[in-house]
């Protein structure tokens, strides 16, 4: 196949934002935020091929590399940053957009080289993609031995978390885990009561030619496919709030009640909170807590979007000590800061992030903030613990500890798998203070 280079100013829009999100993910950036502030520059056409090439370059970025590595027949740390980039691009679009034309992945990685001012590895970019067209059924994990590297590679994780997952559900589970960690999630919303007539925004969205299905995790919450304007305008509106079937189902378990003093710590971006003031009268109060300023500006822009009155919010750090009275809320909520990897669909590049030590040290957070906000509970009052983490130490084990120094006794403990229930892997345990 001749593949004649194109020009940087050939570029699509899409590829060259899709470039410039990944060299800043490789710098520390996350690609949640980064594509959310580049979506107003792109059509939709070029937003939509945006977001799959940035997620999916991350979900599968090892076993692109291990590609790479293969035909470049060098270390893919010994390559350039921007070279990098542009083949794991080239190689996302030859292997997972069938649609694509291969002489468009090739050009257009060859032009963003081009365009990072690596014009000397041009022709090298135009090799390596050339010939992973010509050998389109190499498979990086076929001479892998080893069970858990094999996997690791067929699904693009670090092997350390292969080898938790089997350990905790056994390798055929954690190889469907995996797999599940790679595919694109539902999206999910509830409407927002205090803005919408949930029946007619259902019927709306239906006119307008979108699949809706109610949910099988949570109350309340549907899953939505077509129609991406109308639900974005529906959603910019305050009608309805884009949240994931489990966060959803934390802010559910808490069932906020007439007149009750309901605590939520961690409380940013403000889903959790806001469902429950959605759900609560007026005369509820709901503190919601964080201790981003800049976080907590969307917690403040999203109540008043809602219009909701009952949130107040409070800056402050959950690890500290905490200026409430003793037994004052008859619900807490701490939906503690962890590793993530039960939303490893929507932040990908966590897995590339993240080591053991890590978990480790989300943990000792995690007791910190228990331990802080214990005293707060009135006698009978409820405190949920939560986490989007699938992992024991961050969990199980947080709350047995907790259970053994303070006077509370477990009610319940949910868990929300990826593979499962098709939405994101959460922990909830469901307490109360004696």
């Amino acid at each position: 196949m001749a593949i004649v280079l194109a020009k940087s100013k050939e570029i699509s829009p899409a590829r060259l934002a899709a470039f410039r999100i990944l060299q800043q993910v490789e710098k520390g950036a996350f690609s949640s935020i980064l594509l959310a502030s580049e979506e107003p520059r792109l059509q939709p056409t070029d937003r939509a091929l945006c977001h799959e090439l940035v997620l999916g370059v991350l979900r599968w970025q090892w076993r692109l590399d291990k590609i790479v590595e293969h035909f470049s027949k060098r270390r893919i740390e010994s390559l350039d940053h921007a070279v990098r980039i542009a083949l794991r691009l080239g190689l996302y679009q030859l292997h997972y957009l069938t649609r694509i034309p291969a002489s468009a992945a090739v050009n257009e990685s060859v032009s963003l080289v081009r365009h990072a001012r690596v014009s000397s590895a041009t022709a090298f970019v135009n090799a390596v993609l050339r010939r992973a067209i010509k050998e389109a059924g190499y498979d990086p994990a076929a001479g892998v031995s080893e069970p858990l590297e094999r996997i690791a590679i067929q699904t693009s994780h670090p092997v350390w978390l292969i080898e938790r997952w089997a350990n905790a559900l056994g390798i055929a589970e954690a190889e469907t885990f995996a797999a599940a960690n790679n595919t694109v999630p539902p999206t999910a919303f509830r409407v927002v009561n205090n803005r919408a007539d949930e029946s007619k925004v259902i019927s709306r969205l239906r006119a307008a030619g979108a699949e809706v299905e109610a949910s099988q995790v949570t109350e309340g919450a549907w899953r939505v496919s077509g129609a991406t304007s109308f639900v974005r305008a529906l959603s910019a509106a305050g009608e309805i709030y884009l949240q994931d079937e489990a966060s959803q189902l934390v802010a559910r378990v808490l069932d906020v009640k007439h007149g009750e003093r309901v605590l939520d710590l961690c409380a940013a971006p403000g889903g959790k909170t806001t469902l429950m003031a959605d759900g609560a009268d007026d005369d509820a109060m709901i503190v919601a807590a964080d201790r981003s300023e800049s976080r907590m500006a969307t917690v403040v822009g999203t109540t008043r979007l809602q219009q909701l009155k009952s949130i107040k919010p409070v800056l402050l750090d959950a690890v500290e000590e905490l200026p409430f009275e003793s037994r004052v809320f008859d619900r807490v909520l701490v939906d503690a800061p962890c590793s993530g990897t039960g939303t490893l669909r929507r932040n990908p590049e966590i897995r590339w992030r993240l080591t053991t030590l890590d978990i480790g040290a989300f943990a000792e957070v995690q007791k910190q903030i228990l331990s802080r906000v214990a005293d707060a509970v009135k006698p009978g009052g409820l405190l949920v613990y939560s986490t989007c983490s699938v992992e024991r130490e961050e969990n199980e084990e947080v709350i047995e500890e907790f259970l053994a120094r303070e006077n509370f006794h477990l009610l319940d403990t949910l868990r929300t798998w990826p593979h499962r229930q098709q939405c994101d892997g959460f922990f909830i345990a469901s307490l109360e203070r004696r």
